[in-house]
């Protein structure tokens, strides 16, 4: 087939409901993958990465969510991208690996010569065009996704050694507890339809192991607590380790930016990434003023249209203000996600924050936190509906919600 008839397809893993319980109490609301990063949901960006592949054909995003939560949107984006993009649900989790297996009927129904396979909760430029270019010119069964991160964090992620020459995966570890490599995997892959083949042989492994173990009642016994499910397959352990060093697998280093966004800071830390990627791919998204006849604007916004912004509020850098949120007279937001509905009255201050739905901010308070975004109060969280009362300070806290606080915490959880 010529590379200009070559189909792709591509999958982004959303997750489910079990999951994400991090990501509390913002994920009380909406799925995850809908919480909106520099104006937009988190999902967005990885399919706005895959609209530029050639020849893409299909967009599936595959979780274990209700598909009502996921309707709208899905409906929303087809339509304005013009790109197909289909939810399928779930009936359990079935690992990376195994969730992509078990809709590869829907995949292949477009015969795609590659598959793109992202996971949901990564912010990143998505290099995918390159990649693809690169994945075709090594040839073989799948391609990761690599970034150089420090020695020190590097064992929170999968850990592997590449051939510096022609990129192949030498070695793949996940989360090693003796340090390995500072290259770590990004969640993000292409692959050829032969990676239902190797996912179907590890399905046939399972099940010989289990008949195997039938004969044995003592041996069977041992290990019914370790045994995971014939189809749960992890891609990561499964997959990538063992067809590591075997000329199947091959790897594409980004340089730029890449975060895994598990917790509500780092989504404030990933916002930015994304505000500061929209000077360069959709400036038109980032709000401009000077104080005159529209506030004065700072670094990277994002303000909705809907939004009702003071001219004499001073805004950014790293804002995001979401649809008909209200914000007033002498307002000061910094780093912070503002949510749908908010109204921020006069003189009030927002920094290092994400103020969630319909919340209130009363005039002369202030809502902040130290801007630690892997501390587990290194942000403070309203969540939906919270009042803050006028000249109320809320520092380093977690909000649940509807709450109203008309005294003063720092350091602490409300419940």
């Amino acid at each position: 087939m010529g590379s200009s008839e070559d189909r792709v397809v591509a999958v982004i893993m959303v997750g489910g409901p079990t999951k994400g319980t991090r990501f509390r109490p913002l994920s009380l609301n909406v799925p995850k993958p809908l919480f909106p990063l520099a104006g937009q949901p988190m999902v967005h960006h990885p399919i706005l990465a895959c609209r530029i592949i050639p020849n893409l054909v299909q967009v599936y995003l595959i979780g274990f969510y209700e598909e009502r939560e996921f309707a709208l949107y899905v409906s929303a984006i087809s339509n304005e991208l013009r790109i197909p993009v289909r939810y399928l649900r779930e009936d359990k989790p079935h690992g990376s690996a195994g969730g992509l297996y078990n809709f590869k009927d829907y995949i292949m129904e477009d015969d795609p010569s590659h598959i793109v396979l992202l996971n949901c909760d990564v912010c990143s430029s998505f290099p995918l065009p390159d990649m693809l270019e690169a994945h075709k010119r090594y040839g073989g069964l799948g391609t990761l996704l690599v970034i150089k991160v420090s020695a020190e964090s590097a064992n929170q992620f999968g850990e592997l050694v590449a051939d510096p020459v022609t990129n192949e995966l030498l070695h793949y570890t996940e989360k090693p507890e003796t340090f390995v490599s500072d290259r770590i995997n990004c969640g993000v892959y292409i692959f050829t339809p032969e990676i239902f083949t190797a996912i179907q042989g590890v399905f046939t492994q399972r099940k010989d192991t289990a008949n195997m173990r039938r004969m044995n009642s003592f041996e069977a016994l041992q290990s019914a607590t370790k045994a995971l499910p014939v189809d749960y397959v992890r891609l990561d352990q499964d997959i990538l380790s063992p067809l590591a060093g075997k000329k199947q697998l091959y790897t594409y280093e980004t340089l730029d930016f890449w975060e895994q966004i598990k917790t509500p800071g780092i989504s404030i830390k990933c916002s930015a990434l994304y505000l500061a990627q929209y000077r360069y791919t959709t400036p038109h998204l980032l709000a401009s003023g000077d104080g005159t006849k529209s506030a004065t604007i700072i670094g990277d916004v994002f303000i909705h249209p809907s939004a009702k912004v003071h001219p004499t509020a001073k805004i950014g850098p790293n804002v995001s203000i979401s649809a008909n949120a209200r914000i007033g007279a002498g307002v000061r937001l910094i780093s912070c996600i503002i949510l749908d509905d908010v109204e921020i009255k006069e003189n009030a201050v927002v920094i290092h924050s994400i103020v969630g739905w319909k919340s209130s901010i009363g005039k002369w308070s202030r809502v902040q936190a130290e801007g630690d975004y892997n501390a587990k109060l290194g942000i403070t969280i309203l969540g939906e509906a919270v009042a803050v009362e006028d000249e109320v300070v809320v520092v380093n806290s977690i909000v649940l919600p509807n709450k109203t606080l008309n005294v003063s915490f720092q350091d602490e959880i409300i419940l």
